[in-house]
C-alpha cells in the first residue's frame, strides 16, 4: 500500500513539474483493503510471561515497567489510558481502576491482584520529588509525566526486545490484543469486552473472535465441491 501511494505521489509531483503528463497517477491500481481484515496481532501465554520477565528487577525502571505492561496485558489498557492514569484512580479499597479513556468514557476495572502488588511495588520506590500526580512518570529527573502514549510504546518495544519476542509490529496495542484475544477463549461475551475496552460498535470487538482458530474450525462449513 505504501509503494503504490508513493508512486501516485511522485507521478502528481512530475505532471506539477512538467516533467510528465497529468492523469497518470489514476493509472496505478488502488491496494484493496477493507476494514477489520487483518488478524489481531496478539502474544502466547509464553511470549506474556517473557515479557514480564523482562522486567524483573528491583530497578526503579524495571519496577515501573513491569506495573505497566502488567495493566497491558491484563486490563487491556491503550497507552494513553496508562500515560494518563493518576494515583487517585488507583481506588485500594475497592480493588478496582478508574480510566477515562476516548471520548472521556469512564470506566471502572477490577484490579488484578498481581497488577495491584506490581503498582504497589513501584509505588514504593517512586520518585518523591515527583510534582506530577500521574502514576507512572518518567525515569529521569525532573520526571514529568509521558505527554502522550508514545512514551509507553516505545517502552514496551524495548522490553520486548530484551525478551527476544519477534512478532511483526511491537508496542503497547499488542499486550492489549493479546488481552482480549485470552479473555474471548475463557468464554468472555463479546459485549463485556467491548464494555472493558470500551469500543464503540461491536464490529470492533468481533474482530477478535477470528484469533480463536480453534472454534473457528467448529463452526466453518465444508467447501461445496465443483459442480
Amino acid at each position: 500500500m505504501k509503494l503504490t501511494t508513493s508512486l501516485r505521489a511522485f507521478l502528481r509531483y512530475l505532471a506539477v513539474e512538467g516533467l510528465w503528463q497529468a492523469g497518470l497517477d489514476a493509472v496505478v491500481p488502488a491496494y484493496a483493503h477493507w476494514r477489520l481484515a487483518d488478524m489481531p496481532r496478539y502474544l502466547s501465554a509464553e511470549q506474556v510471561s517473557r515479557l514480564i520477565a523482562a522486567c524483573d528487577s528491583e530497578t526503579i525502571a524495571c519496577r515501573r515497567d513491569r506495573a505497566i505492561v502488567l495493566l497491558l496485558a491484563r486490563l487491556g489498557l491503550r497507552a494513553g489510558d496508562v500515560a494518563r492514569l493518576r494515583l487517585v484512580d488507583i481506588e485500594w479499597h475497592t480493588g478496582s481502576l478508574r480510566v477515562s479513556g476516548k471520548s472521556r468514557y469512564e470506566v471502572r476495572l477490577p484490579l488484578p491482584q498481581d497488577v495491584g502488588d506490581a503498582i504497589a511495588a513501584y509505588l514504593e520506590w517512586r520518585p518523591p520529588a515527583s510534582e506530577s500526580d500521574r502514576a507512572h512518570p518518567r525515569n529521569i529527573a525532573p520526571w514529568r509525566p509521558f505527554r502522550s502514549g508514545d512514551g509507553i510504546s516505545s517502552m514496551v518495544k524495548r522490553r520486548m526486545n530484551r525478551a527476544g519476542i519477534v512478532t511483526p509490529i511491537k508496542g503497547a496495542h499488542v499486550p492489549r490484543h493479546t488481552a482480549a484475544t485470552q479473555m474471548l477463549r475463557q468464554g468472555v461475551p463479546l459485549e463485556k469486552i467491548g464494555l472493558v475496552f470500551r469500543h464503540r460498535g461491536i464490529d470492533t470487538t468481533a474482530d477478535y473472535a477470528k484469533a480463536d482458530v480453534t472454534l473457528l474450525k467448529r463452526v466453518a462449513q465444508p467447501w461445496p465441491e465443483a459442480l
